[in-house]
């Protein structure tokens, strides 16, 4: 029967790629554990972020080889010699991977973005000065800045935007990097996790992390975004029209125009034998708007905000 792992005999090597070690061991160990789970999940293109000497890629091209036919494997290295040392672990393996010397997923974010189905990374984490970031050679491996956060920072947008709608990522983070907080992050970002292996050693607390998209959680939106987007609908309407007034500057944006709110026209469509007072006006205006901060989905905050000037300019407005 055909091993399940990589044979770390057949693991080729060369002086500048960082060999097979613990956070190495446990990430296998991890998707082993979750060996049954994706099998069920059937992935058609699986990633390696930092493939290193090729030992992880190699292991789950195995452990999924027997069972899930034509899947893709993707793996990308910024340092030139682990692309040449995975390519020969790949080899001697009997699997093939597309192993690519790029910063992280650099030059594969657009033909990639959305058909990732598995994306494994074991990031640099250690802790060390700023400056040994990105280096060249074997230092790249492991050196991830303050808290050993700086490329694992810039790792997990790139792979939310990689991942397919039901992709998963599972990543080695150190204690020090503060699982938890990474794990709050992706969360605001829609993502469901969970520990699959933690392991700890003499030196180093390890976990495994898994992510998933999970319906139930919605991506938190900026509120300047969603206030934006509701403004960008309301001059489309006919009922608004720019002004360059005293007043405008209410509803004034940075470069000091706003927007002028006229119910008129619409209630003398609606009612065109009826003289409407001023109080039954501003009310029609306070349904509208009501019905457009509702469409809009807008924040309570942002609706507490808007109705007050939208009154106030409706005042200035009428008289």
């Amino acid at each position: 029967m055909p091993s399940k792992t990589a044979d770390i005999r057949l693991v080729s090597s060369h002086p500048e790629v960082y060999e097979p070690c613990d956070d190495s061991f446990a990430l296998v160990d991890a998707l082993l554990a979750d060996r049954a789970n994706l099998l069920q999940h059937h992935p058609a293109l699986c990633l390696e972020i930092g493939c290193g000497s090729g030992y992880v890629i190699t292991s789950l091209a195995l452990m999924l080889s027997n069972e899930a036919n034509g899947v893709q494997y993707f793996a990308t290295d910024i340092n030139p010699h682990a692309v040449e040392v995975t390519s020969e672990t790949l080899k001697s393996h009997g699997v093939h991977a597309e192993v690519i010397n790029t910063d992280i997923a650099s030059g594969l974010e657009m033909r990639l973005a959305g058909l990732v189905d598995v994306v494994v990374v074991n990031p640099p984490y250690v802790p060390t000065p700023e400056d040994e970031v990105g280096r060249g050679g074997i230092v790249a491996a492991w050196a991830g800045g303050e808290n050993g956060r700086s490329v694992i920072d810039k790792i997990l947008p790139v792979a939310d935007s990689l991942l397919s709608e039901k992709g998963w990522l599972y990543m080695v983070t150190l204690m020090s990097n503060n699982p938890s907080q990474l794990c709050a992050l992706m969360r605001r970002k829609g993502y469901a996790s969970k520990i699959i292996v933690q392991r700890s050693t003499e030196e180093e607390s390890l976990h495994v992390i898994k992510f998933w998209r999970d319906s139930d959680l919605q991506p938190e939106v900026k509120k300047d975004t969603v206030t934006a987007s509701v403004f960008s609908r309301l001059p489309r309407l006919p009922f608004w029209s720019n002004g360059n007034s005293d007043n405008s500057q209410i509803m004034g944006h940075s470069q000091g125009h706003g927007f002028l709110f006229d119910c008129s026209p619409v209630i003398r469509v609606l009612y065109p034998d009826k003289e409407c007072s001023e109080l039954e006006i501003t009310l029609f205006a306070v349904v509208i708007v009501g019905g457009i901060l509702c469409l809009g989905k807008i924040h309570t905050e942002t609706t507490i905000v808007l109705f007050p000037a939208l009154l106030l300019r409706l005042t200035f407005r009428r008289r």
